[in-house]
């Protein structure tokens, strides 16, 4: 649309101190000429715009000119600035330009003086929304999935799963989490939360639905998310471990959190007890395996059988071929 052409322009003009004619086209996606006419609507609009060619000349507004888009003070517009720098989720549902417009409006609405030194300082700031050693997951509905919530329309979602559920959901809210999309929807089931990428089927339905007047997302996802992780890692494990397996222990668990409480071992000198806790017997086996020969399970038995076992398939697999068979 052209106002917002118009807009984006002023903005540049107003955040940068001179820009050419062929730098404004680059930018705007657009012929110099257009931006020409662009300029000449917005000097009939007012805006006292002014143009010089040759060398060192290009577009500018008048000096001491400014349009009072917003009141903003240079701490403010440098904590804006710097959030908005983590643009990655938002690049993902097409908020992405919207997002570099509202960058040039806080620039545009501070003075000379305090611009430059906002932008600087916000540079030296970067939110990195990704998670470690992971590409950006993939999620083919989300274009559909944004659109129902921008709009409060009603969904028709295929689930992944072994009967491939269907149902008609209302959709309260997209959550992005270390680079993973979760839907938040309304059903005859209550409110519910999905894994977006397990979404394999997305139709927009016609009719729209009224959104609770009481639900916070935010308040919401805190919950949720409280009571998720309060139903992980259920599974307790005794282990022993050396000195050097209670130094690793931040290294091989990862140190998310407080660590677990040991006490000296009664019958093993310089080892230590303590009880970690997993998600199921799997998961305990291979993070177990991580503290090689530092750690023994003493229960469950269950747990301490599939270790040992786990370890004489591993030690077999490293077995030189010319050693005796045990």
């Amino acid at each position: 649309m052209r106002a917002d052409r118009l807009l984006s322009l002023l903005l540049r003009l107003q955040s940068r101190r001179q820009m050419t004619a062929r730098q404004l086209a680059a930018e705007l996606e657009v012929s110099v000429r257009t931006v020409y006419r662009d300029l000449e609507a917005l000097s009939a609009a007012g805006v006292p715009v002014v143009a010089s060619g040759g060398p060192g000349g290009g577009c500018r507004l008048m000096e001491g000119w400014r349009s009072p888009l917003l009141g903003i003070s240079a701490e403010e517009a440098t904590a804006l600035l710097a959030v908005a720098s983590g643009s990655g989720p938002l690049e993902r549902i097409a908020l992405g330009d919207a997002l570099a417009q509202a960058r040039l409006k806080l620039l545009a609405a501070l003075p000379a003086a305090g611009r430059e030194q906002a932008n600087t300082t916000a540079s030296r700031f970067h939110i990195d929304t990704q998670a470690w050693f992971k590409p950006p997951e993939p999620v083919p509905h989300l274009a559909v999935l944004v659109d129902a919530v921008r709009q409060d329309r009603r969904l028709r979602l295929t689930l992944a799963s072994r009967t491939g559920v269907t149902r008609a959901v209302d959709p309260l809210g997209l959550v992005a989490k270390a680079g993973v999309w979760y839907l938040v929807v309304r059903s005859d089931r209550g409110i519910r939360t999905h894994r977006a990428s397990r979404i394999t089927a997305a139709e927009l339905l016609p009719e729209s639905f009224a959104r609770p007047a009481d639900f916070d997302l935010s308040a919401h996802w805190a919950a949720w998310t409280a009571e998720f992780e309060a139903s992980l890692d259920q599974l307790a494990v005794t282990v022993r471990l050396s000195a050097a397996g209670l130094a690793a222990l931040p290294q091989v668990l990862g140190d998310t959190g407080p660590a677990p409480r040991a006490t000296p071992d009664p019958e093993a000198p310089d080892w230590h007890r303590l009880v970690l806790r997993f998600d199921d017997r799997e998961a305990a086996c291979r993070r177990l395996l991580g503290f090689g020969p530092d750690a023994e399970v003493l229960e469950p038995a269950d747990v301490r059988q599939e270790l040992a076992e786990t370890a004489r398939r591993t030690a077999a697999r490293y077995r030189d071929p010319t050693d005796p068979v045990p």
